[in-house]
């Protein structure tokens, strides 16, 4: 029998439907972001509550215009693991990034710019494959052997680290580093766009996905800690 109900009946009855449907599909993709916010709760800290570690991991990102110093949040993290560092919190520094990426050599940057912050070049180790965050952990483990370390990063990206890095089996703590010259807008953005990476996360972890670059065991931060 033809629906009979009055128009505006049948148009409640669309928004309805439509309101259920948006419902469901905020409820699918906000599930990754959920999960990466609860598996990180009681493993993220500020820098002065960080807890104690042999090995901090510095995950990279741009470098700035002149492919010679670190971006604003690079240079964020690595102030933070210096201090890290000088702290005594922490022994060794993996710096984990992409060696060629489009804006530069990450971990080549990252290394100078520690040492310029009084770190001792023989504490830190370049791995040039971490392409990724799950890249980044999944090497830290396999190919540096660690198990135990803190992890830096800006908070909007500390959950998805801290979880896809424990879903790993890296037992990490999240410190959540420095952004003097960030913008409020460009958190902002940044924050949006690991709310939807977070669904990339969840199904590499689920299908436990290797590295994008495999390589052999690198025993460089087991000897930078035997000579710390």
């Amino acid at each position: 029998m033809a629906d009979r109900a009055h128009p505006r009946v049948r148009l409640r009855r669309r928004l309805a439907r439509l309101a259920v449907a948006g419902v469901v599909a905020l409820l699918l993709v906000s599930a990754p972001w959920a999960w990466t916010q609860i598996t990180a709760q009681g493993h993220l800290y500020a820098e002065s509550g960080a807890p104690v570690a042999d090995v901090v991991i510095v995950l990279g990102t741009e470098v700035a215009a002149d492919r010679s110093q670190p971006g604003d949040r690079l240079a964020g993290r690595l102030e933070t693991a210096a201090a890290l560092v000088h702290d005594r919190r922490a022994r060794v520094i993996l710096v984990s990034g992409d060696g060629g990426g489009a804006s530069g050599d990450e971990p080549t940057v990252m290394t100078s710019y520690l040492t310029g912050l009084g770190v001792d070049p023989r504490r830190v180790v370049a791995d040039p494959f971490g392409l990724d965050t799950y890249d980044s952990c999944a090497r830290a483990r396999e190919v540096y052997g660690v198990t135990r370390a803190l992890i830096v990063t800006q908070s909007y990206h500390l959950s998805r680290a801290v979880t896809l890095c424990r879903r790993l089996g890296l037992d990490v703590d999240g410190v959540a580093a420095r952004c003097a010259g960030c913008a409020a807008t460009l958190l902002a953005e940044k924050a949006i766009r690991d709310y939807f990476a977070s669904g990339k996360a969840a199904w590499d972890a689920v299908r436990r996905r290797p590295p994008a670059v495999r390589s052999p065991a690198d025993p460089a931060v087991q000897d930078a800690l035997r000579g710390s």
